[in-house]
């Protein structure tokens, strides 16, 4: 299997995007060649739970005098927040840290952007490179330069745009994943293929069967055309200006960030979450009459068939009321993403909550039955 590269220019970074197998056995040559051969200080950001399955693998292919300082902190979003960025931060200066230390953010999308809020903050600024460790994150988080913690009122409202040096996929690293992990990670695969590429939503409509039980190529495959869907759109619209194509990644968010909130980041993963918001957009869309009843069941049972996506306990009035500080609201007015079709949305200011409501009690109702009829109406 061939190693593919996506290239991703900006007009403040310019990055390569690597995926393909045993990336971290080169980890150290290519670090060196993204420092233009410079002497470098690396610092290594991850879990403890990573680190135990990766730890000698990653170190063999660094000089043993060379050998990377492994700073822990734990994974999950209740971790994703400001005291851990300071903890963070006076550990790197206990370390001695400086302009010529590199980050390393090796872990999942938490590890992954509270790395790189730190890496814009510390002294300033130190460079940092991705290598996400989660199907989410290596299909998502990790490209695009979006980092940052939340704040109790919501979901990263606090942080900055910092891209990374680059960023490594590797995909040996899903061999260890939870299957519960794989398949969350595939819901932002198949938000891809609902906003942008109906290519990569048949890909996935074809190979659940191969692409669930973990087949390196065909995830390579799918892997690769969802970032490249992301690349794309950062590539016009780096920094989500209002209404802009950037906003339209936020496909099912809305609805998926309060369901994280009302659960207390605790019942559900981000992607188990997005698939939920996903079906609600979805409700929305329907009733709006921008995409027929066919297709609201072919992309509704499509996020089903990579479930189970577990039950929670919400109401649709405690939904509607964390949507309030989603950070995508301009000027009091709520922007929500809708498709139109398969591999085409758009994004309105005009939803209101009397519709998210019908919607999201459409949703409800379907995580009752865990089913969705091609008749289904909000």
């Amino acid at each position: 299997m061939s190693t593919k590269t996506i290239h991703l220019a900006l007009p403040s970074a310019s990055y390569d995007i690597t995926i393909g197998r045993d990336l971290l056995r080169t980890l150290h040559p290519r670090l060196v060649k993204l420092t233009d051969g410079k002497p470098f200080r690396p610092f290594l950001i991850t879990s403890p739970h990573i680190w135990k399955l990766w730890s000698e693998k990653v170190r063999a292919s660094f000089p043993e005098a060379q050998s990377p300082t492994v700073i822990f902190h734990p994974a999950g979003e209740k971790h994703k927040r400001f005291a851990a960025v300071e903890t963070l931060c006076e550990q790197l200066a206990q370390h001695g840290a400086d302009r010529d230390s590199l980050l390393i953010a090796f872990g999942g999308g938490v590890i992954g952007d509270i790395t790189g809020f730190l890496a814009a903050i510390y002294m300033r600024g130190i460079p940092f490179v991705q290598i996400p460790t989660t199907l989410l994150a290596q299909v998502d988080s990790s490209v695009g330069g979006k980092t940052g913690v939340n704040l109790a009122a919501g979901k990263n409202l606090v942080g900055s745009f910092n891209h990374p040096r680059a960023v490594l996929v590797d995909i040996d690293l899903l061999s260890t994943l939870p299957p519960t992990e794989l398949r969350a990670g595939l819901q932002e695969s198949v938000k891809a293929g609902i906003i942008a590429s109906p290519e990569l939503f048949r890909s996935l409509e074809k190979g659940v069967d191969k692409i669930q039980a973990g087949d390196p190529a065909t995830l390579q495959k799918v892997i690769a055309a969802s970032i490249r869907v992301k690349a794309d759109v950062v590539s016009v619209d780096e920094k989500e200006r209002p209404g802009g194509p950037r906003m339209t990644l936020n496909f099912g968010h809305t609805i998926g960030h309060a369901i994280e909130a009302a659960t207390g980041y605790k019942k559900l993963l981000h992607g188990e979450a997005v698939g939920w918001g996903s079906i609600c957009a979805l409700h929305i869309s329907l009733a709006r009459k921008t995409i027929t009843a066919e297709e609201f069941a072919r992309m509704a049972n499509l996020i089903l068939a990579y479930g189970p996506l577990p039950c929670f306990k919400a109401t649709a009035d405690q939904l509607v009321k964390l949507t309030a500080s989603d950070k995508k609201t301009r000027s009091g007015r709520r922007a929500y993403i809708i498709a139109t079709g398969v591999g085409s949305t758009q994004v309105v200011f005009d939803v209101s909550d009397e519709e998210l409501h019908a919607a999201a009690s459409a949703m409800l109702a379907d995580m009752r039955t865990s089913t969705v009829a091609s008749t289904n109406q909000p």
